[in-house]
């Protein structure tokens, strides 16, 4: 978005607070964010120079696993939560190029993606795109509106990159995974993505201290133990928990390690 931008964006949007959405969208290139989401974009990238290959690894990833879901796996559905500002290679291109009758939800509750939520709402004649405006933290009223355009009946794919992270509380975390995943049929998958300190993320922590201090929403790392514990119950994946560009990349020299954890689990 432009300088101008607050004068068409929704009234709860707010220019002088940096927000995750629009400072990721910073990283990734993109021009929908505010002075003040590249300032601390910009302060991030200074403190924690990786950050940047952490957002690209973390759309590359996502372009895999829904090729892998969408084509060898026969998922046909999929739920979108925490989407960001759109840009390229959106999770209903990316499932639509593979099998054009997929069906793709979008959720978040940030008013500047729901600004934006028309660049979504695209689709293939064969298929649906759908966004609703719902906040993760209620499981229970995610399904609902998620199965106005979904068959819950059916094998679902829950998306939820880089979202467990801004819920601190574990348990909370764990209880809103378990909840989406106990209403979905076997066969349904789960695809998480998380920051840790724990490949290389060391920088990271200061990073995350200043975040904490001067954006929105407050942000927390997560090890090993803490990630797998949200895939409790499924079957993993291989190669199992990875750094996220390691995940089915080909080439790991192509791909250097990046400080988050990718992994997707399948409901039995």
């Amino acid at each position: 978005m432009t300088e101008s931008s607050p004068h068409t964006a929704p009234a709860r949007v707010r220019s002088d607070v940096a927000h995750n959405a629009r400072v990721w969208n910073h990283w990734l290139g993109g021009t929908d964010n505010f002075a003040v989401d590249r300032a601390i974009g910009d302060r991030v990238t200074g403190m924690y120079p990786s950050i940047g290959e952490v957002a690209r690894a973390d759309r590359a990833f996502l372009g895999r696993v829904v090729r892998h879901l969408a084509g060898d796996a026969g998922v046909g559905q999929f739920l979108d939560i925490g989407t960001g500002l759109p840009t390229a290679d959106n999770t209903h291109e990316v499932a639509q190029h593979t099998a054009p009758d997929a069906r793709v939800v979008y959720l978040d509750n940030d008013p500047i993606v729901l600004a934006h939520a028309r660049s979504l709402l695209t689709s293939s004649p064969e298929g649906a795109t759908e966004y609703i405006e719902a906040d993760a933290r209620d499981p229970e009223l995610v399904l609902r509106l998620a199965g106005r355009t979904l068959d819950l009946d059916r094998p679902v794919a829950v998306m939820m990159l880089g979202i467990l992270n801004f819920v601190l509380d574990a348990d909370e975390a764990r209880g809103i995974v378990a909840t989406l995943m106990d209403g979905l049929p076997s066969g349904s998958h789960l695809v998480l993505t998380h920051p840790t300190l724990e490949l290389g993320g060391g920088g990271n922590e200061a990073a995350m201290r200043f975040w904490n201090e001067n954006a929105t929403p407050p942000i927390t790392a997560r090890g090993r133990t803490e990630f797998a514990s949200f895939l409790a119950g499924l079957d993993v994946l291989e190669p199992g928990i990875v750094s996220c560009s390691r995940w089915r990349s080909g080439s790991a020299a192509r791909n250097p390690e990046v400080a988050q954890f990718g992994a997707v689990g399948r409901k039995p």
